[in-house]
């Protein structure tokens, strides 16, 4: 690599147009100066006068100060057959008052003459004439060249005369678009390489994900002289998506040699931020930066990362704001539960008799239907409950769930009585909620309330319920897992059996014992026996 790269960022536009992804204006503006702060060149906020969200972005945006991104406006080229000074969607591009412009137009046959409806030289007019209007008012001017891999290899002559026509426009960028995304990479550095000899500006490439190629297509075309990288943050977009930013950058950075972004250990953080305000799950799978990219399970990896970090991790994860993390299972050998136990402060020796306890434990529980690699808190409650100083915080005597429908209205609710004892105090509180999980919850915390009134400062995020064995039908056991948080964290607990109230019984008590650990809460004194438990 002996040239830089731009990094554009299409996350607020072409990213919006993904199934299930929507912001508000002002999570727009919060996403752009997330990126802006990341180091991100270009930012395309979206396409002026579409919507009422657009409009607002470009507002506030050209009150704000960028410290590093120029904000792009997005959008076509002048109609056909219309003078570009009389075309109102040019006009909003220019009332928008960002300093680049990116325009996509036509590049295959196919779309100019069966899409548009046009002829070939009306076409090349329409993006000659939007570029030359666009730099006459001063602005950066970027072609996306729509289809582009397409229309090459439908007709080479005419893809290349498009080009051609933003060139003579004054085209800053041509942008080479796999918009259908199956081009596949050997194709786009071929097609990159044409381009760089026979227009000599600046190239760039933007790449869809439909044939699993969006990151690969780009860094091919980078290898081959592309100069911009176009994509979204978490691969959002059309269909199955854009280019994942993050992942093309920490390979462009750590894997080319081409720096990007100044910060780069802050790439988890904005991939987690975007996800929140876009109200999607995380993709616990994503290269770098998911939950499970340096997360070890088998034995014998967990024993090589033990002597030798790099030894089944190919960056240090910290690096791009990640972590390393040490799974328990079944697969497990001492040397995850030893490393597990040294993240969370517990000295053990290994080969002692504790080591083998918990190992035994967990094996057992495992072929009951247990997993603990989303329930990292209850995996951490049974490495301390097999040393000598572990102490409950309460006992539970027995507890009911009852089903009530109120007469002939569609209205139903559950009932729960628990009674526990806390130093040999008894409490023996009911609770109603929407169904037996809410109602056992809330008649937990009435109880332990007096003892532990921190206890309303958490809160159960999620619950779900997985079906161990099922083909043994309604005798299978019930996995719950249940994710609970407070003001500074959140924690998975896991509970099985054979009856679902059971189970979540079991992965409840477990969140509440979690968290009165982590708040430093000094456990009961004396307990009657073991916890006993009633279905």
């Amino acid at each position: 690599m002996n040239h830089s790269v731009k990094l554009y960022d299409t996350t607020l536009r072409d990213g919006t147009q993904g199934e299930g992804v929507n912001f508000s204006s002002l999570d727009k503006i919060r996403i752009a100066q997330k990126l802006d702060e990341f180091g991100v060149d270009y930012i395309e906020g979206g396409w002026p006068g579409s919507n009422p969200k657009d409009v607002a972005f470009f507002e506030e945006a050209a009150k704000l100060t960028w410290k590093h991104a120029k904000i792009a406006a997005f959008g076509s080229t002048r109609r056909k057959n219309t003078p570009v000074e009389e075309d109102p969607q040019i006009a909003t591009l220019l009332a928008a008052h960002t300093p680049v412009i990116t325009f996509f137009g036509k590049s295959w046959r196919l779309h100019v003459l069966e899409i548009l409806g046009t002829t070939e030289e009306e076409n090349q007019a329409m993006i000659r004439d939007t570029t030359r209007y666009l730099k006459e008012h001063g602005r950066e001017v970027i072609y996306d060249a729509e289809h582009f891999f397409d229309g090459y290899k439908d007709d080479r002559d005419h893809a290349l005369a498009t080009l051609a026509a933003a060139k003579e426009g004054g085209a800053d960028w041509l942008v080479l678009c796999d918009t259908n995304g199956g081009t596949m990479p050997d194709e786009v550095a071929e097609i990159t390489e044409v381009v760089m000899k026979e227009f000599g500006i600046p190239v760039g490439i933007h790449t869809h994900d439909d044939s699993g190629l969006g990151v690969a297509n780009a860094l091919a075309s980078v290898k081959a002289g592309a100069a911009q990288v176009q994509g979204t943050v978490n691969g959002y977009g059309e269909r199955v998506g854009n280019c994942n930013l993050t992942t093309v950058i920490p390979n462009l950075q750590l894997k080319m040699g081409t720096p990007v972004v100044p910060h780069l250990d802050r790439l988890r953080e904005l991939s987690l931020f975007v996800d929140d305000l876009a109200n999607c799950a995380h993709n616990v799978r994503a290269p770098y930066i998911g939950a499970t990219a340096f997360a070890h399970k088998g034995g014998m990896h967990v024993n090589a990362v033990q002597k030798v970090a790099h030894s089944f991790e190919h960056v240090r994860p910290e690096i791009v704001g990640n972590h390393q993390r040490i799974l328990v299972s079944e697969l497990s050998g001492q040397s995850n539960v030893l490393m597990k136990a040294e993240e969370l402060g517990i000295p053990l020796e290994k080969g002692g008799p504790e080591v083998l306890a918990i190992l035994q434990r967990l094996k057992d529980l495992e072929q009951e239907g247990y997993e603990f690699e989303a329930a990292e808190a209850s995996f951490e409650l049974l490495i301390r409950q097999q040393l000598a100083t572990y102490r409950p915080y309460f006992q539970l005597h027995e507890y009911h769930c009852t089903f009530r429908r109120d007469g002939d209205r569609d209205y139903e609710t559950c009932a729960a009585t628990v009674k526990v004892s806390v130093d040999g105090n008894h409490e023996y509180t009911v609770a109603e909620g929407d169904g037996p999980v809410n109602a056992l919850d809330a008649a937990l915390r009435k109880a332990l309330k007096q003892f532990y009134p921190m206890i309303d400062e958490m809160e159960l995020e999620d619950y779900k319920v997985r079906i161990v064995d099922s083909h043994l039908g309604t005798a299978a056991k019930t996995r719950v897992l249940i994710l609970s948080s407070d003001d500074h964290d959140s924690w998975g607990t896991v509970g099985v059996s054979y009856n679902i109230i059971q189970a979540s019984w079991r992965a409840l008590v477990d969140s509440i014992e979690y968290f009165l650990m982590r708040r430093g809460v000094e456990p009961a004194k004396s307990v009657e026996g073991e916890i006993a438990t009633t279905d």
